[in-house]
């Protein structure tokens, strides 16, 4: 794969990552996590939370006076199944720190970490050249920090990339907002219009003509 396609992919994967947002990349692999890792503790807990719950449907069906030992022994048994149900509870939200903790570090080095591991490599590489005089004075900061002149770095390769995908993404939601405000607005006065008196009135007048 060539450096500037390269560049790119890294660019645009970094950016999808910040439009989805890591918190909710986090709660989509940490759901797989579980289910690969830790089936049978994300099992456990689902059980025990539908025992406590139909333990305590049945507790408030039972009365404290009349069927006091019933009842005793069911509170015992919800009491006990919450504490279990908070130990476990803490247990997967250890789990799920730990798991956040590595998955972050993981998406950094994927994304900036690897981009700054590419720039400093490639510091003095060209990722193209540009034709000769086309940009005149621009072209020694084209080449900044170390590419040869007349050449862009992977810097600003880096930069250039990441600007234009993010103009592309305002460009794309502005494309989007509009219709959905013309639509909205559109519906609302149609019902409007269908609802005020006077276009009640006409429609009786119609009626009335029709008989």
């Amino acid at each position: 794969m060539s450096l500037i396609l390269a560049i790119f992919i890294l660019v645009l994967i970094a950016e999808v990552i910040s439009w989805i947002g890591k918190s909710v990349l986090a709660d989509f692999f940490f759901a797989i996590y579980l289910r690969v890792f830790h089936s049978s503790t994300s099992r456990k807990q689902h059980n025990l939370k539908a025992d406590i719950l139909a333990k305590k449907a049945e507790l408030l069906k039972t009365s404290a006076q009349d069927q006091f030992a019933k009842w005793a022994k069911l509170r015992r048994s919800v009491d006990k199944g919450l504490a279990d149900l908070e130990a476990l509870n803490s247990q997967l939200a250890a789990t799920r720190s730990y798991f956040t903790v590595q998955f972050n570090a993981l998406l950094w080095l994927l994304t900036t970490g690897l981009g700054f591991a590419i720039g400093a490599y490639y510091r003095q590489a060209a990722v193209f050249y540009l034709p000769p005089g086309w940009f005149g004075p621009l072209e020694p900061l084209l080449a900044l920090p170390w590419a040869p002149k007349g050449a862009v770095s992977v810097t600003v390769w880096q930069a250039s990339c990441r600007r234009a995908i993010r103009m592309g993404g305002h460009i794309i939601r502005g494309l989007c907002v509009p219709v959905e405000g013309r639509t909205e607005p559109a519906v609302k006065q149609d019902a409007n219009r269908s609802s005020s008196p006077a276009a009640r009135g006409e429609k009786v007048d119609e009626v009335k003509k029709d008989i």
